[in-house]
């Protein structure tokens, strides 16, 4: 009988085996030789840091009123001028008005980093962190920002950053997922694309922990199905699994699905204790500001994270928001800074502590900045600021980047970045080198070509790196 099948060519074969998911599973077996070692089979160069926590800024917190202090927009206050809304987005177009920050800038630590007045607590740690003034987004809406700054991709459908990593890096404990994301009550704009695995293998999807009841629901086994009864149904089910899949090979969302029964057993053992905040002494408790009612969400959420990787969890990501301040910034900016000022001071603090921060990257950032100037309103206690995507808050800490120091700067009145300058490609890819890998060769073989974060290749941002 004539075989009509048609002959595959070597590069055919060679792509199949770079997408498929037999490499990671390859990968996978290599990390389980040694779970505790920092080698693993995907680096690219010796890692600074083996582990991210990525605090994110939902809203777009203004820089003018955290970290980069204007002196240029006091003698401007309430100056009236319009723009042509050109660069910026719609809502900044027509009649503005300059606006001053409500707040005071001090210099702190031995760096003299320059902070508002409002982190109390963070000031204290600002010779922990380096500050980049010279980020620039592509985009003023925010779901598309959302997802750049998530996926470097504006349009979604791509990899969250965190599973870029855990695809890279794989996992330390088997019992939990590589890349965890603690959520607000209301999802980002977006939703839970801003953390999907996109067009990886399905297992390298973020893992969102909700932020009321039970974070996990069905944790616990029914009180009446024993773990050894648990078992074999489990093994009954991948036996059933197996010859689905057999028949359907190349379809990594069911073994995913396979996988993911697995994962559910082993964190039925680990995670209760692990998510349980109550056997942390009072003390750590306070620090983190877990009972009160201002910090209690976001510290709870810093908290879990520091818990998360220290038990071996390669990527965490906490959210915090809506800086989305477009009037009452003192009152809106002012609260949301108390809400998490004590809980992130905390957390590098007590990483340090725990001779962690050495190697553990936190990254803090939103998906855009805001502008200098405000059209809503003409003035007084009611001013605001819009989105901007030319200028933004961004800072990292641990992890081998060099603390102590401000990279880049803004113009005078902080309306675009104009020193150090960076598109976000090249934070992502100076983000991913600080963990070992190389954007250009951290690839998957997609719709006909290898795909990386940064889309199309990057640069190092070569000052953040000590």
């Amino acid at each position: 009988m004539e075989n009509n099948t048609p002959m595959k060519s070597r590069r055919d074969v060679m792509f199949g085996l770079g997408a498929s998911l037999g490499s990671v599973a390859f990968s996978s077996l290599l990390c389980a030789d040694d779970e505790a070692s920092s080698i693993v089979p995907r680096s690219h160069f010796p890692a600074k840091a083996k582990r991210c926590i990525f605090l994110m800024m939902e809203g777009g917190p203004s820089h003018i009123d955290t970290f980069d202090p204007k002196p240029e927009l006091t003698k401007r206050h309430l100056q009236e001028f319009s723009r042509s809304g050109k660069e910026q987005s719609a809502m900044s177009s027509g009649k503005r008005y300059f606006v001053k920050t409500p707040f005071k800038f001090e210099k702190a630590g031995e760096s003299g980093a320059d902070i508002c007045d409002q982190w109390v607590h963070l000031k204290k740690r600002v010779d922990d962190i380096c500050f980049f003034r010279g980020a620039q987004a592509e985009s003023v809406n925010h779901p598309t920002a959302c997802y750049h700054i998530n996926t470097g991709n504006r349009f979604g459908g791509d990899p969250g950053v965190g599973s870029w990593v855990t695809y890279g890096l794989g996992t330390v404990n088997e019992n939990l997922p590589g890349f965890i994301v603690l959520p607000r009550s209301s999802y980002p704009q977006g939703g839970a694309a801003n953390w999907s695995n996109g067009f990886l293998p399905a297992q390298f999807q973020g893992t969102p922990l909700r932020p009321t009841g039970s974070p996990i629901l069905d944790l616990n086994p029914p009180d009446h199905v024993s773990r050894p009864e648990q078992r074999k149904s489990l093994d009954l089910l991948a036996k059933l699994n197996g010859l689905h899949l057999a028949k359907r090979p190349m379809r990594s969302e069911l073994e995913a699905r396979m996988n993911s029964y697995e994962l559910a057993f082993k964190m039925q053992t680990e995670v209760p204790e692990l998510l349980d905040l109550a056997n942390e002494d009072k003390k750590t408790l306070q620090m983190y500001g877990v009972g009160d009612s201002k910090t209690d969400s976001f510290g709870r959420k810093c908290l879990l994270a520091r818990r998360l990787v220290e038990k071996g969890v390669r990527f965490v990501q906490a959210y915090a928001g809506n800086w989305d301040s477009h009037d009452y910034i003192e009152r809106a900016h002012g609260s949301l800074i108390k809400s998490v000022d004590k809980p992130i001071a905390a957390l590098l603090s007590d990483l340090k502590q725990r001779d962690m921060l050495k190697d553990t990257l936190v990254f803090f950032c939103g998906e855009f900045g805001r502008t200098p100037d405000n059209g809503i309103r003409g003035g007084g206690k009611s001013y605001g600021r819009d989105h901007n995507a030319k200028a933004m808050a961004m800072w990292f800490a641990g992890g081998g980047v060099n603390a102590g120091h401000t990279i880049g700067g803004t113009d005078e009145i902080g309306e675009k970045a104009v020193e150090c300058v960076h598109p976000l490609r090249d934070v992502h890819v100076t983000l991913l080198r600080l963990l070992g890998l190389d954007d250009n060769k951290l690839t998957y073989y997609h719709a006909g070509r290898f795909k990386q974060l940064s889309q199309f290749g990057g640069q190092v941002i070569k000052e953040i790196i000590a």
